[in-house]
Formats: structure tokens, sequence, C-alpha cells
């Protein structure tokens, strides 16, 4: 009896420790592994891109902004005269690169000839480039109008090249000028063709200017013009008529100059 009380108290103990041997592994990988991987990794790494991308971005902003708005005592908006082309409006002062050197320029825009001229700011003195004129050399413009017509006895195309000279010079006084000796009343016998051209061109350049000083329009400035022209004294018939037989005469000259040029090509 003892024996088997020994053998069976032995299988009880080898029981008791082949279970605890089974037991052991279920409670070790509960507790430790998974919890040490989640901490130190994903809280470092999103920082330093955000940082980095204002840097490249601020100086893109900035070049842009750079718009000039005066040069040389014009600015932009700002009416100007062209002795070339007239009465025309600053749009904007801009820099453009040209054969690697910059260039500042005024964008100008002529409305009624619907033309867009670029001038280098170091230029205007050059090309003659002026402000608008004051209203007393407006008023002496107009005053110029009302004064005898002076018409020189040399040959027209003479006369043309000064009138165009005149009318080109920017000078709004000259160019009265070249509209007062130009001008025809209805009285008076038509113009040529080449002389109507040459007082509509000074015309339009004096009316322009008036109109944008006196902030009126284009026909009220014309208006005003003719008004001023009808004041001036009328030259006696025989003086009128010398004169303008003078023009023939000149004119028949030249077209009998360009006859007989003809009709030596000709042979």
């Amino acid at each position: 009896m003892p024996n088997k009380t020994a053998k069976t108290a032995a299988k009880a103990t080898g029981s008791k420790a082949t279970a605890s041997k089974v037991a052991a592994p279920k409670i070790a990988p509960k507790v430790a592994a998974p919890k040490a991987a989640v901490v130190t990794k994903p809280v470092v790494t999103a920082a330093k891109p955000a940082a980095a991308k204002p840097v490249a971005v601020a100086p893109r902003v900035e070049e842009p902004k750079k718009a000039l708005t005066q040069r040389q005592g014009f600015k932009t908006n700002e009416f100007v005269v062209y002795p070339a082309h007239g009465v025309g409006q600053i749009l904007a002062i801009e820099e453009q690169e040209i054969a690697g050197a910059k260039l500042e320029l005024f964008v100008i825009n002529f409305m009624k000839d619907k033309m867009t001229l670029r001038v280098p700011t170091a230029k205007v003195a050059n090309v003659g480039m002026r402000k608008l004129s004051d209203p007393a050399l407006v008023k002496r413009a107009l005053e110029t109008l009302k004064g005898r017509a002076r018409v020189k006895r040399t040959m027209w195309s003479r006369r043309a090249q000064e009138y165009e000279a005149k009318i080109n010079s920017g000078d709004i006084v000259a160019i009265a000028e070249v509209v007062r000796d130009l001008y025809r009343s209805e009285s008076q016998p038509e113009q040529s063709y080449s002389e109507r051209q040459l007082y509509e061109a000074a015309l339009d350049r004096l009316s322009r200017e008036i109109a944008v000083v006196q902030h009126v329009t284009e026909t009220e400035a014309v208006k005003e013009i003719e008004g001023q022209l009808a004041k001036s004294p009328r030259r006696g018939a025989k003086a009128e008529t010398e004169v303008e037989a003078d023009g023939e005469a000149d004119a028949d000259a030249d077209a009998d100059g360009d006859d007989t040029a003809v009709a030596d090509e000709a042979a």
C-alpha cells in the first residue's frame, strides 16, 4: 500500500509540473511585446518639411510688386505730348531686358490713332516729349489764330516742309501758326489737296491738346479754334489775289517740272 500511494503522489506532482509548463508560455506574450513598438518613431518626422516650404515661396511673391509710377517727371495715367504723334496717355512704366541690358520704358497710348508706343525713359528729352501746355500757353495759341496769315512767297514744296517741321515740333504756338496760315474761309478759294492735308494734321494736333487741357471734347475744341480763326483780319482782295496767284504759279511750276521730268524719262 505505501508504494501505491507514493506512485500516485508522484503522478500527481508530475501532472502539476507539466500543467505549470504548459501554462507558462500563455502568460508571457500577453504582457510585454506589442507596447514597445508604438511609442517613438511617428512623433519626430512631421516638423521639418513644414519649416522648409515658406522659405522657397517668399521671394516669388515680392517680385511682381515693383510697379514703377514715376520717371523723369512723368507719371502713369498722365497725358503727354509726343511731337511726332501728338497727345497720348502714359499707361505704364515697365522694365524690359534687351540684349542683356535692362531698359525702363514709358508705354504711351494714342487712343485716336489706336497705337501704343514704347519710349525709353532716358530718351524723353531727345525725342522732345513734354507735358501738356499750361492754360496761359493755350490762350496764347488761340490768340495766334486771330492774327493775320503770313504766307511766304516761296515754292510750295519749301513751304510744305516748313509747315511739317512746325507740326512735328510739338510747339503748340507753332502748330497754331500753321492752322492760321493754311485756313481758308468759305469766301476764299479752296485749298489744294496737299494744303488740306497739312491743315487737317495741324488742326488735329491743336484741337487734341486744347481738348485735354480744357477738359472738353475735340469737337468743342475745333469749334473754339474755328471761332478764333473767324476773328482774324481779312486780307484785301488784291493781296489775296496776289498770294493765291503766287501759290498757283508755284503749283504750276512744280507740275511743269514734273511733266518735263516725265517727258525726259519717256524720251
